[in-house]
């Protein structure tokens, strides 16, 4: 028989098994100790929490603000990324600075963390999911972030327009395997409560519907837009518990997604990452529908050298290089794209986190 406990450090729900006189936290690293009965009458109840085992307080699991932040760069591996960090670095200023965040709500997973419970591992990122989510309330403001490989796999549920599911790849995707869109759907959209608000910010391949969302807004290239219905002909309910989410993600479900220096001159970042950040240092943020429409117009109007993060086999590509002054048109081939759980006038609703 198991037992429900919460952790002390992260307040994370935990199963204890029967007798066990303490657990560790898979997240946080906190050990909670558990007395073998609560004391009669009034007084403190049966858990006696312990100080967390390692590092700083996690955040609270309750609050208005809280986000988590993936960046993987495969280092030392043939699928090496080289700007997914940096993405995962500015979402967190921009989440900071910008849009108040408080610097304890925000979990981000990188391989540069020294904790080894923030690390991309499929374990850590279905953890730090499911940290997210946990007791969500009204007034809620969530924001999941991934800048990685992403893939795609044959899907036989019957759930997928295209017979395909979208991936996530974490660190150890190779021995331990993908993260599914129906997992993350499951993790991140449904538990969402009424009041409460996810925003999802995909750099990947493959990662048009990412989130299984049950609305996609096609855009044209003249900002003209219509919502395609993607909700599975099963009857399955995609969407959440009454809450609001929304999507951003770098391209089409059969498009790849570019890790490349070609916007920032600078250093590489994901291409859907900086045209998100841009769009809002720009002032073209004030709506849903303006952000979408100049992160494509920048990604279309780009070129340069690039890698791609992700695909069911994943490589880097020698160059996207453009004609330059010849004449010729291209950019970075990836067409950013919007997913939500309801359909709603992009250039009508304010953007906000």
């Amino acid at each position: 028989m198991m037992m429900l406990v919460n952790c002390s450090g992260c307040r994370t729900p935990l199963q204890l098994p029967q007798g066990a006189p303490c657990i560790r936290c898979a997240i946080c690293g906190a050990v909670t100790h558990v007395a073998a009965a609560p004391a009669p009458g009034p007084g403190p109840g049966p858990l006696a929490h312990a100080s967390p085992a390692r590092g700083p307080p996690p955040p609270p699991a309750h609050g208005r603000k809280r986000a988590v932040i993936i960046g993987i760069s495969y280092r030392f591996s043939r699928h090496e990324l080289k700007g997914c960090i940096n993405d995962a670095k500015c979402m967190r200023h921009l989440l900071t600075t910008r849009f108040s965040f408080p610097d304890d709500s925000i979990i981000m997973l990188t391989e540069e963390q020294t904790d080894p419970f923030k690390i991309p591992t499929k374990h850590n990122i279905r953890m730090a999911m499911y940290w997210l989510l946990q007791g969500s309330q009204p007034g809620d403001s969530l924001v999941f972030h991934y800048s990685g490989h992403g893939a795609q796999q044959r899907s036989y549920s019957g759930d997928e327009a295209d017979g395909m599911d979208e991936t996530f790849c974490p660190l150890d995707f190779e021995t331990q395997g993908m993260i599914v869109d129906d997992e993350i759907n499951t993790a991140l959209v449904r538990p969402l409560p009424h009041g409460a608000k996810l925003h999802a910010l995909i750099d990947a391949c493959h990662s048009g519907t990412a989130l299984d969302l049950p609305f996609l807004c096609r855009m044209s290239r003249t900002g003209q837009y219509v919502w395609e219905d993607h909700r599975p002909r099963s009857g399955v309910w995609k969407g959440t518990s009454g809450g609001e989410a929304i999507s951003f993600s770098g391209c089409d479900d059969h498009q790849t997604s570019a890790d490349t220096s070609a916007l920032s001159k600078i250093t590489s970042t994901g291409a859907m990452t900086f045209c998100f950040i841009q769009a809002i240092e720009r002032g073209e943020a004030a709506t849903y529908g303006s952000i979408l429409n100049s992160m494509r117009t920048t990604i279309r109007n780009t070129g340069g050298g690039a890698s791609i993060a992700g695909g069911g086999a994943v490589t880097s590509l020698i160059s996207m290089l453009l004609t330059g002054g010849s004449g010729g048109t291209g950019g970075l081939k990836q067409e950013p794209q919007l997913t939500a759980g309801d359909m709603f006038d992009v250039y009508a609703k304010p953007f906000s986190l």
